[in-house]
């Protein structure tokens, strides 16, 4: 028989998220559809409502602008009819014009032939085809009439006044469809929706067209005087409307799913993660690593067995790890140890070793008694005894020193000192000086610095015998000191072969020479760097190494001013 397939078993993690799906998300997912669909078509009936409104609210107000105007206009005709000379109406008249909020100017004018026709009545609003201008005609008598200008800015502004925050668009036509005044005019809309403007048209009466539907276009048109008036809902209107409402009623959903999520998923959540810790402190102990400890994310809902569980693992971790601490610890002071002592080993084998034998074969010579010595061999023999003592002697000085800078024990005597008179006595210390070329370049009124004496002669020492040790022969070596600001930036030159940068950052570690062991050919413990930043470190200062191409090295050794 085949065996049967076994069946994947889901993780905890994937079980919960097929119950979330099942029981939360997918009911939510339509509800907010439907409620989306539901607000949606609710928003745009009031949208279509309010755009019916303010049509027929323009059209009242249109109808009140001109009612005021009628009214003026019959007190002008009454007036003029007591008023006998020319000379008196056009005074009235113009005094009119000064106080009038509805008209721009006013004409008596004569009837002629081919005037406009009044028809059955004796007054009329006149608009021009082109929609500049805006009249009102009344009859005096059968042979004088009142021409009456509207002022367009008058008329927009009584027309649109309680409008003004509103951020619909609204057109006023004359019955050519050119526009007499606008609200919020935009070029590409208004084109857009005269076009669409459907061409027979309901009157006196409101009426919403387009094929838009979230964004509503509502018309209405007057018979006296024929025009017409057109609201449109901007996209901007909508978005702030439909597509704002909808973000709201999704943003609750969601709000609603996540919380409803968090409360199912809680305890199944914590006792999850729990468990998952569990499972990652045992396999890390299982690796070696024996950092890693058990982190519970502790609630309610954490069972007490499990925080047990975790508290005598860490027990457990705690004295693991600190045993292997201690032993990692120690391995690296011996590595570190064994280390130092390969180079301490290396050092004294190679340098120790010839002062010692200097000493040792001129001390023998002295001591001979089968020979009879001059006076000027015996100084010569005990001058060179001398030299060699002090160069083992300032070693040993650097290898003791070597602690104190390690450990940041130094103890310095931060004092003025006077950098001229500090590198006179280093000179009388450094072996051969007077067979190269120095150059000193240091004012004997230069200022004074803030150092310890006897360390920036040590300092000084270092620097010039190495600069002799490792540069070419028969080349100068030059000692120059500037200010800097706050600063003394004193820089000892040499000319030798180019360092390259990555070979002269190495320069300031400990026993480390740029010559090897298989082509040294020069003395030196490769201490002398290091000793000379530490130094510089412990007062207050910083070293820098320059190797250019054109052969010439420097360290520039910048300290505080007094």
């Amino acid at each position: 028989m085949k065996k049967v397939r076994a069946i994947k078993r889901f993780k905890i993690v994937e079980q919960m998220i097929v119950v979330i799906l099942l029981a939360v998300l997918a009911p939510m997912i339509v509800s907010a559809i439907i409620i989306n669909n539901v607000n949606q078509h609710a928003v745009r009936n009031e949208l279509q409502y309010s755009a019916l409104t303010i049509s027929e609210s323009i059209a009242s107000n249109i109808k009140t602008f001109l009612a005021s105007g009628s009214d003026e206009i019959d007190e002008i005709v009454l007036a003029l009819k007591y008023i006998k000379t020319d000379y008196a109406k056009d005074v009235y008249l113009k005094d009119l014009l000064l106080h009038s909020n509805i008209f721009e100017s006013i004409d008596v004018k004569e009837m002629k032939d081919g005037d406009i026709e009044f028809g059955k009545t004796d007054e009329i609003v006149y608009l021009d085809e082109h929609g500049r201008s805006m009249k009102m005609l009344k009859k005096i008598n059968d042979k004088i009439y009142l021409d009456a200008n509207i002022d367009l800015n008058q008329f927009k502004n009584k027309v649109f006044n309680i409008f003004k925050e509103d951020d619909r668009q609204i057109y006023i036509l004359n019955k050519s469809k050119r526009l007499i005044a606008a609200h919020n005019y935009d070029e590409k809309d208004f084109q857009r929706v005269t076009y669409a403007l459907p061409k027979d048209l309901k009157t006196d009466d409101s009426v919403i067209f387009g094929k838009v539907k979230n964004q509503p276009l509502a018309y209405f048109k007057m018979i006296n005087p024929k025009i017409i008036i057109i609201v449109n809902t901007t996209h901007q209107i909508t978005k702030t409307t439909i597509n704002t409402a909808r973000f709201k009623i999704l943003a609750a959903l969601f709000l609603s799913a996540l919380f409803i999520i968090s409360v199912v998923g809680l305890y199944t959540y914590y006792l999850y993660i729990n468990i998952r810790q569990l499972f990652k402190a045992i396999m890390a102990l299982s690796m070696g690593n024996y950092n890693r400890k058990i982190r519970l994310l502790t609630s309610v809902f954490t069972p007490y067995e499990i925080i047990f569980l975790a508290d005598e693992f860490n027990k457990m971790i705690d004295e693991i790890n600190m045993s292997y601490r201690e032993l990692k610890h120690k391995n690296k002071e011996l590595k570190k140890l064994d280390e130092f002592r390969a180079n301490l080993v290396d050092a004294v084998s190679h340098e120790f070793r010839t002062p010692l034998t200097s000493i040792k074969g001129y001390t023998s010579r002295l001591l001979r008694q089968d020979i009879k010595l001059d006076e000027e061999t015996k100084q010569k023999s005990l001058k060179i005894i001398k030299n060699q003592s002090e160069r083992l002697s300032r070693m040993v000085e650097d290898l003791l020193v070597i602690p104190d800078i390690e450990g940041a024990r130094l103890k310095l005597n931060i004092e003025p000192v006077n950098l001229p008179e500090s590198l006179n006595d280093s000179l009388l210390s450094v072996k051969n000086h007077e067979t190269r070329e120095l150059i000193i370049d240091i004012p004997h009124d230069f200022p004074l610095i803030l150092a310890d004496n006897d360390r920036l002669e040590q300092i000084l020492i270092n620097l010039i015998d190495n600069a002799i040790k490792y540069s070419e022969d028969d080349t100068p070596i030059s000692v120059t000191a500037v200010t800097e600001g706050s600063r003394a930036v004193i820089k000892v030159t040499n000319q030798s072969e180019y360092i390259p940068p990555d070979v002269l950052n190495k320069l300031f570690g400990k026993f480390i020479r740029v010559d090897d062991k298989t082509t040294r050919t020069t003395r030196g413990t490769g201490l002398g760097l290091f000793i000379v930043k530490g130094l510089v470190l412990a007062m207050g200062g910083n070293i820098e190494l320059i190797s250019l191409p054109s052969g010439e090295f420097s360290v520039v050794v910048k300290l505080n001013l007094a």
